[in-house]
């Protein structure tokens, strides 16, 4: 009875205010009826969980709202659009957004829903472009000034403009503009409580409790987990949310105590919710705590309830992580048949969900599983993979820093050059006047010469001392990219600039391949923050272990690589034998108290003796990096060095390198162990 006297005070409205509305401008947005604007915003947050549910009350919804207003229709679509996808069905969901773009003031939600569309299959660059020039037309309703008034007045859709925000938040936090994120983040906060919308702001307060956990602000993040929790008071899937959200918080602090009970906690909440799809995400959660705290069983079985909820609703992003660390944990149990399944898996999803960081640290997990279970080989390629991956990623930030920069030296220069050609056309209007005035004033003209040709002289002398300068500050930026930023030593790219210098075909010298052992273990447990600490550490032992002479190069993540040339062999292995003992004979400090550290090394003095064929440098750290893996296989703090390799020529020595295991076995190659400390 209520919604009818409603509708009849509307339609009355309308009928006495209809005239007046006609003259008003057509480029204005309609108000929407706030009690509309609430309850889509409740089914499209129903939806992530029940959006078949959500869908059948949409189309009562749609049916009450038959012959409503333009922007009403147009919301309804969006709506519908978001809940389509929230089941994984794109294709519908790319139709809607064709029809919201083609309609009158539809323009900025279809591009959304191509955000949304773009976000949900992984296509993180593309979705970010939809959603910033969906925010730019949303924006110029939603003044910040007047933002609460443009809102009850009907004129700022501030859920779009959270949604698209939401996007931007996203490719921030994941290319580690982490100050840029918590800024978008506070203003998707500002938009719901303008809004009074709980649900949205209990979302925008536990995300900035995650955010500042990575930014190692542990007072923020429980600041922010309270206000969380207040928002979603009396809404069950939300204090879920906010529940898991503490779980990871508390993961990310290293809280190993609370961690597990607070993630069970959230998972008996999401069932008693009945939210499936958030019950399966915390599932994803603990199977993955499970992994990184050697409980491969358990793992397993989170992952396994999971999945089939994850399959029901084509959550691509969910799916691959579950694969990953089924695999993960099927090559801990040995289980290889069933390991590799899972792990095709995981690489097509990769491959249809590109994000080169994730998937190094993918490589980077699936290499150590396979090097527990036993198998070098395997452990080998996956490492290489990986390394090979992170080299491609460090170049590629490397060069768009530095076009980033060249770009700031161009402008400045093109301004400087603007500058300077704005003065001398000026200079040129004044010594036409000063002509004039030379018929008259013979001796004004002489000094007004005088004085312009000094003031050539200096802006001449200013633009080659800007120029010289900026010569000087590309050469500071070169020798900038060849040090690492964490140890001061020096990187690949340094290194490789090195190795231009040696000949083509024949490396020589001696090489040491280092790896801090058990790396993962020292950030799972005591954080990134001790993990770099004893980075910084090993490196400086490394460095006042070795000549000073030898180059030492922090070659990725917890890898060292030692150049020593005009060395002899057995001076090598003292060396390497020098840098085991600096390492490992005394703790590391750090902030959660002091650590035991050690290495495996890996060393070989080149030409590869006795034979002494010729070989590229690239073969040479090829040759090192297989018998670190070696020294890694056999109970790492050692050190492995290559005696001698039984290789007549260079064909031979390819098929060595080529099975390297078996060729130790049958003594073609023979090692030399060092033991650590």
């Amino acid at each position: 009875m209520k919604r009818l006297l409603q509708a009849a005070m509307r339609a009355l409205l309308l009928a006495l205010c209809g005239p007046l509305l006609a003259q008003a401008d057509e480029r204005r947005p309609v108000p929407l009826a706030r009690e509309l604007d609430r309850e889509l915003g409740r089914l499209v947050a129903r939806a992530y969980d029940q959006p078949e549910a959500a869908m059948q009350a949409l189309g009562a919804l749609r049916q009450a709202q038959s012959s409503g207003e333009p922007l009403a229709r147009l919301r309804l679509r969006l709506a519908e659009g978001q809940i389509l996808l929230q089941r994984g069905r794109t294709q519908e969901a790319e139709a809607i957004a064709n029809a919201l773009e083609l309609a009158p003031q539809g323009q900025e939600l279809g591009l959304l829903m191509r955000a949304l569309i773009a976000d949900r299959l992984g296509r993180g660059a593309e979705a970010a472009d939809h959603a910033r020039e969906s925010l730019r037309q949303l924006d110029m309703h939603c003044p910040a000034q007047a933002l609460e008034q443009a809102i009850a007045q009907g004129q700022c859709d501030f859920r779009a403009a959270w949604s698209a925000l939401r996007i931007l938040e996203r490719e921030q936090s994941t290319q580690g503009r982490l100050a840029q994120a918590e800024a978008t983040l506070k203003r998707m906060l500002a938009l719901a409580q303008a809004g009074t919308d709980r649900h949205l702001s209990a979302v925008s307060l536990y995300s900035l409790a995650v955010l500042s956990q990575d930014q190692e602000q542990p007072d923020a993040a429980r600041r922010w987990l309270a206000a969380a929790q207040e928002q979603a008071q009396d809404q069950p899937i939300t204090l879920t949310r906010v529940k898991l959200a503490e779980a990871i918080v508390a993961s990310k602090r290293g809280d190993e105590h609370s961690v597990l009970s607070t993630y069970e906690d959230a998972l008996a909440m999401a069932q008693r919710a009945d939210a499936p799809r958030t019950a399966a995400l915390i599932r994803v959660n603990l199977a993955d705590l499970h992994m990184h705290s050697d409980r491969p069983a358990q793992a397993m079985r989170e992952a396994r309830l999971a999945l089939p909820v994850v399959l029901a609703f084509r959550d691509l992003r969910l799916e691959r992580t579950l694969r990953h660390n089924l695999a993960v944990a099927l090559l801990l149990q040995r289980q290889f048949d069933a390991a590799r399944r899972e792990l095709a898996r995981a690489e097509q999803l990769a491959r249809e969900l590109p994000d080169p960081a994730r998937r190094v640290v993918e490589l980077r997990e699936v290499g150590h599983a396979w090097a527990s279970s036993g198998q070098p080989r395997e452990a080998i390629t996956v490492f290489h993979a990986e390394r090979e991956l992170s080299a491609q990623i460090h170049a590629s930030q490397r060069e768009a820093q530095l076009q980033q920069l060249q770009l700031k030296y161009d402008s400045e220069r093109k301004q400087r050059d603007l500058e300077l050609l704005t003065r001398e056309r000026s200079l040129k209007d004044q010594q036409l006047s000063n002509h004039a005035l030379a018929q008259r004033v013979g001796l004004a003209l002489a000094v007004l010469l005088s004085l312009s040709l000094v003031l050539v002289v200096v802006m001449l002398q200013r633009v080659r001392a800007a120029n010289r300068q900026l010569k000087a500050n590309q050469q500071q930026l070169r020798a900038q990219s060849e040090r690492d930023p964490l140890t001061d030593l020096a990187n690949r790219r340094h290194f490789l600039a090195v190795m231009q210098q040696q000949s083509e075909q024949l490396f020589a010298g001696g090489l040491l391949m280092i790896d801090i052992d058990h790396f993962k273990h020292v950030n799972d447990q005591h954080g990134h923050a001790a993990g770099d600490a004893v980075i910084r550490e090993v490196a400086q032992r490394i460095r006042s272990s070795v000549r000073e002479q030898d180059l030492v190069v922090r070659w990725g993540g917890e890898e060292f690589l030692v150049f020593t040339p005009n060395v002899e062999p057995a001076d090598l292995a003292r060396l390497a034998e020098r840098v085991l003992q600096s390492v490992g004979s005394q703790p590391v400090a750090t902030d959660e108290g002091p650590l035991r550290v050690t290495v495996s090394i890996g060393f070989a003095h080149f030409p590869l003796p006795p034979a002494k064929l010729r070989q590229h440098w690239e073969q040479a750290v090829n040759w090192a990096d297989m018998v670190l893996y070696t020294a890694k296989a056999q109970g790492r703090n050692q050190a492995v060095g290559i005696a001698a390799v039984d290789a007549r020529d260079a064909t031979v020595l390819g098929e060595i390198e080529a099975d390297f295991d078996a060729a130790c076995q049958s003594q073609r190659v023979r090692l030399q162990h060092i033991p650590g400390p």
